[in-house]
């Protein structure tokens, strides 16, 4: 019973010897089928390649490419640049003692409205008052000692230089009163400009030095919205030009530049500018954040729906147009964004621009345009 399946597996490797190793001298024992194998070159009809006629399929056009476009004519748009910053009072001071004394005035209370010229802090005179009638009465002496040696000098009877000695004595001592009558005025400090407390006076029975502040005031009748630009963009900055201001509460405010710095932050490389905005009303207050927008001069733009935006093969951003019934595309560059849509320029004044399809065709390209309203379009 063993032996049938060993005589199976001789034959089969047999067979498999003979096609795999014998297989030449098996295909030249089976029958030739013409125009296959053994057909001679003389026989074998010859194509010629080059004056065969083309099939029907190599000749067909491809077909247009199905769009959607709209007419665009250029407008007149208001540009700008956005810069992100703050605001600041028009002035912060603070008012520092010019001489040293103890408090004894009330203390006044942060927030409240300052007029100028309004007490803020009175220190102590101490001794000062004596010092000045001291230097009055000097002053007196000194006034009698010069006139008597003054007509003593006309007469003859004293030296010269005796009368001028005399009138010296007396310039000191006008000096010296001077000083005491301006070191009592010390002793009252006052608010320099209207404004608004932001800290609470001295207390009083405060003993104050020299340079110690009294008080911190701010003037807030107008505001300056200060930002920092690019070094791009601040040459087309300048001062006068309008500008406006929407603060972090939503309030929107208007104003203009009234500064523009030359010198660049060392750390950002960005220039210092400054918005004044008027503030009557005092609504606006002091380090609140702020986005500024500085308007630009107006430029020639299509207004299109942000979708009809694509990119070539270099990675420049533009659009697609249609020439004679082919699409091209065309290099934008975008002036700024709105709630309808992109502002581009650098397209010719009038053009048909692709807004559905632009991503299935390329330069040349065959298209059949549908037209839509461009007001549909954004």
């Amino acid at each position: 019973m063993k032996i049938i399946p060993l005589l199976t597996a001789i034959v089969v490797c047999g067979l498999l010897y003979l096609f795999v190793m014998e297989r030449e001298l098996i295909t030249s024992y089976l029958p030739q089928r013409p125009g296959i194998e053994g057909e001679s070159s003389e026989t074998a009809p010859v194509v010629d390649t080059v004056t065969a006629p083309a099939s029907p399929m190599a000749r067909e056009e491809p077909r247009p490419v199905a769009v959607v476009a709209i007419h665009s004519t250029e407008q007149d748009v208001q540009s700008g640049i956005v810069l992100r910053g703050q605001t600041e009072a028009a002035r912060r001071l603070d008012i520092a003692a010019e001489t040293s004394g103890q408090v004894i005035s009330e203390k006044l209370r942060k927030g409240r409205l300052i007029e100028e010229g309004e007490v803020l802090c009175r220190l102590d005179p101490g001794i000062r008052a004596a010092t000045l009638a001291q230097a009055r009465a000097a002053l007196s002496e000194a006034q009698a000692n010069d006139t008597a040696a003054a007509q003593l000098a006309e007469r003859g009877l004293t030296a010269a230089n005796s009368a001028i000695s005399r009138h010296a004595q007396l310039e000191a001592a006008i000096a010296t009163v001077e000083a005491a009558e301006r070191e009592i005025e010390r002793l009252t400090i006052t608010a320099p400009f209207s404004g608004i407390l932001e800290t609470d006076t001295a207390e009083i029975g405060t003993l104050m030095q020299t340079g110690a502040v009294c008080a911190t005031i701010l003037d807030l009748s107008t505001v300056r919205l200060v930002g920092f630009a690019s070094e791009r963009d601040i040459g087309r900055i300048s001062v006068g030009a309008q500008a406006g201001g929407r603060l972090i509460s939503g309030e929107e405010v208007v104003g203009e530049v009234a500064f523009v710095g030359r010198s660049a932050d060392p750390l950002t490389r960005t220039f210092r500018v400054e918005v004044l905005v008027d503030n009557e009303s005092g609504a606006l207050r002091d380090g609140s954040t702020a986005e500024i927008l500085i308007a630009l001069a107006g430029v020639q733009a299509h207004l299109l729906p942000q979708t009809a935006l694509t990119l070539d093969d270099t990675g420049a951003l533009g659009v697609r147009i249609v020439v004679e019934d082919t699409a091209q595309f065309a290099p934008v560059s975008v002036i700024r964004d709105s709630a309808s849509g992109v502002w581009v320029g650098g397209l010719p004044e009038s053009v048909d621009i692709i807004v559905v399809g632009q991503e299935f065709v390329s330069d040349g390209r065959a298209v059949a345009v549908t037209r839509r309203d461009a007001g549909a379009a954004q």
